[in-house]
Parts: C-alpha cells; sequence; structure tokens
C-alpha cells in the first residue's frame, strides 16, 4: 500500500495523517502552502476539485473528505478494531457519530470562523453566536453521552469516530467555551490525547497548542 496525504499543518488533514501513524500505513507527505494558495494551484484541483485538504492518494485512488477517508482507513486495516463489523448495533452507532462529527460539528465550525458565508458581513457577529450556540450544545450532549456510555463514544470500543471528535475538540480551544470546559470531555480528550500517534502527529506538523 502506498499513500501520499496532502495536507497543511492544523487542518481538517490532522485525523487522516493521525490514522496514518496510528495504523502504521507508509506514507508520504505533501505540504501545501496555503499562504501561497496551493490549495487553489491547477496542479492540486485536478486532484481536489474543491480546493481544500486532506487529500489522500492511497494506491493510484484519490480520497477527499476527512471523515469518509478516516472510516475507509479503519475498514482496510480491521486488525486495529477501530470500527465495528457491518450490519450491527455498534457499526450503526459508529455512522452515527462519524456524520455527527461532518454534519453537526464541522458545518458549525464553518460558520463560526467564516460568519460572513452564511449570512453576508453585515451579519458576521450573529452568525457567529448562532455557530457558538449550535457547538456548545452538541458538546454538551457528547459530555452527557460519554458520562453514561463511555469511555469511548461507543463504550469500551475505541473507534475512528473517537480520532475524528479529538480533532473537532482541539478546534474549539479558542472559543468562548472550550470544549475540554466540560469534565467529561476533559478527561476523555486527555485519554486520546495520550495516544503516542497524537504525540507523533504534533511533532511532524510542528503543533504546539491544545498539548
Amino acid at each position: 500500500m502506498t499513500a501520499t496525504l496532502y495536507y497543511s499543518p492544523s487542518t481538517a488533514a490532522l485525523v487522516v495523517h493521525w490514522l496514518l501513524i496510528e495504523l502504521e500505513v507508509p506514507h508520504v507527505l505533501h505540504a501545501l502552502d496555503f499562504d501561497r494558495r496551493e490549495q487553489k494551484s491547477p496542479e492540486y484541483l485536478a486532484l481536489n476539485p474543491a480546493g481544500v485538504v486532506p487529500t489522500l492518494v492511497l494506491d493510484g485512488q484519490v480520497l477527499t473528505e476527512a471523515a469518509a477517508i478516516a472510516m475507509h482507513l479503519a475498514d482496510l486495516h480491521p486488525e486495529a478494531g477501530l470500527a465495528p463489523a457491518p450490519g450491527t448495533p455498534a457499526r450503526a452507532e459508529y455512522y452515527k457519530w462519524m456524520f455527527f462529527c461532518a454534519n453537526t460539528l464541522q458545518p458549525a465550525y464553518r460558520a463560526w470562523f467564516y460568519p460572513d458565508e452564511p449570512a453576508g458581513a453585515q451579519n458576521v457577529e450573529a452568525a457567529k453566536e448562532q455557530a457558538r450556540i449550535r457547538l456548545e450544545s452538541a458538546w454538551q450532549r457528547v459530555a452527557e453521552h460519554l458520562q453514561a456510555n463511555g469511555p469511548y463514544l461507543l463504550g469500551a470500543q475505541l473507534s475512528a469516530a473517537d480520532f475524528m471528535l479529538t480533532m473537532l475538540m482541539r478546534w474549539s480551544r479558542n472559543m468562548p467555551r472550550p470544549s475540554d470546559d466540560w469534565p467529561a470531555l476533559r478527561a476523555y480528550a486527555g485519554r486520546m490525547k495520550s495516544r503516542p500517534a497524537f504525540k507523533q502527529t504534533y511533532r511532524r506538523e510542528g503543533i504546539e497548542d491544545w498539548t
């Protein structure tokens, strides 16, 4: 298996980078300089027309969308136990949390970081406030779930959904109420951040915050 990850540090590519290390998948990193808008270059747009990261080229196949790549990597490495068997109740729960990350958390973050997009420049503050409310409500739900059913999203079984959620927790670090302000989420993040592959990903991407 050969893999090339197109990424920029501290972006949604982090979860894919982390899983490549966690699963011991041999890979090459191809950093894109966002300041120079390399993600919008004709060469990169030929791979990923959306002009975003991550893009993973795996054995010649071009894969995009962080959650989808994470799920595919987990399925390719069943020995790691990061995805429940298809057709099981646990698999349905796994789908739920992966889509929660992609459909609930990520759009709310988009509205927080780029508040002019949903409602125009004249409504930036209102858009940010609505995004904050949605995110804090979502974190409350996750905290209550972990408190009742932890230590991981699927109970005792660590899954790729935990890697995705941890990355998204980090994105809240400078918000008015960061995700790890909830004790259950803080303990959960501590478990995930203690994994050697997380620390290695941080070193390779040169990230020093939220340690």
